[in-house]
């Protein structure tokens, strides 16, 4: 049999790069068509691509330029290992702190994802109020929607899991499940709350989820724990010198994405972080510039596998 040349594989890696490009071709139709395999024909069109043969420009219509930035999605995905980045064009401080945009971007990204058979979790916060608020009836369902932590206060305080729950349960088709505990209390409480039949079958649930939603906080007396009197004075002081610079669930972690208990730790009735590290399908909602640092460390421990942010998060991420 004749090996063929250069310049013949070159002028074959063209002709099978213009069917499969242009033409719409299988490489089982390339094969048939060049007289070549099926694994040959895959590395014709391979090679057209390494010789520079083949040349992809993508184009953005005008009129959605100034919406889409695929480029800083892509480079967030490589940079930090996710399935996915969203960056939507409003920056959160400009709109008041508000997250409507990400908010939307989020509900549509959690009803491409989510499953019929799915348990889908989500942490209480002003991120996932926004997410349930934009939802919509599009097909999309899942089983069971489920609270990931505690959420009762000394406090009267707004959580939104009610909220949330409510619009899932009727924009999802599923059945929901309170976690009807305290965020914190004493280490005997805790112990006491994990064994009871209804709270463990919550966390469990909760801890399984096929799909899981959430904010983050920084450690600051900005944040809805403090606000809300989860937390007092002399607990932030402690996690400062600790070296937390961030929260999910009410759980916190280092600059790396680490966790730190600190006296919280035995206290605290949420989904532990190594379960939201295991959950094939995390969803990081979050931005604006008080929790710049704590949405870069979530992403170096792995916290998030999509994140969806403004473009001033994007940009301090890239940075």
């Amino acid at each position: 049999m004749t090996t063929p040349n250069a310049s013949d594989e070159l002028r074959l890696a063209l002709r099978a790069a213009t069917m499969y490009h242009l033409d719409g071709a299988t490489q089982a139709q390339i094969a048939a068509k060049l007289g070549v395999s099926r694994p040959t024909a895959g590395r014709l069109v391979a090679k057209a691509r390494a010789n520079g043969l083949v040349r992809i420009e993508i184009h953005v219509p005008e009129e959605i330029s100034g919406s889409v930035h695929t480029d800083l999605e892509r480079r967030l995905e490589e940079k930090y290992g996710l399935d996915e980045a969203l960056v939507v064009t409003s920056n959160i401080d400009d709109g008041g702190g508000r997250y409507d945009a990400v908010g939307r971007a989020a509900a549509g990204v959690l009803t491409r994802r989510v499953q019929p058979d799915h348990t889908v979790g989500f942490t209480w916060g002003p991120e996932t109020v926004a997410v349930a608020q934009a939802l919509s009836s599009r097909g999309s369902r899942c089983s069971l929607v489920v609270q990931l932590d505690g959420s009762m206060s000394a406090a009267e305080y707004q959580t939104g899991v009610d909220f949330v729950l409510g619009r899932c349960a009727e924009q999802l088709q599923a059945a929901t499940m309170r976690l009807n505990a305290p965020l914190y209390a004493d280490p005997a409480t805790v112990v006491a709350l994990q064994n009871d039949s209804i709270m463990s079958r919550a966390l469990e649930a909760g801890r399984s989820a096929d799909l899981m939603f959430f904010g983050l906080g920084p450690v600051s007396t900005s944040t809805t724990l403090f606000e809300g009197s989860f937390l007092e004075q002399a607990e932030l002081t402690e996690l400062d010198h600790l070296g937390a610079v961030g929260e999910i669930g009410g759980r916190f972690f280092d600059e790396n994405g680490a966790d730190i208990e600190g006296s919280l730790g035995a206290r605290t009735m949420s989904v532990p972080l190594d379960d939201i590290r295991r959950c094939a399908n995390t969803l990081l909602i979050s931005g604006g510039a008080r929790k710049h640092a704590a949405v870069r460390a979530a992403l170096r421990g792995r916290l998030a596998t999509v994140l969806v942010t403004d473009i001033a998060c994007a940009a301090y991420l890239l940075g």
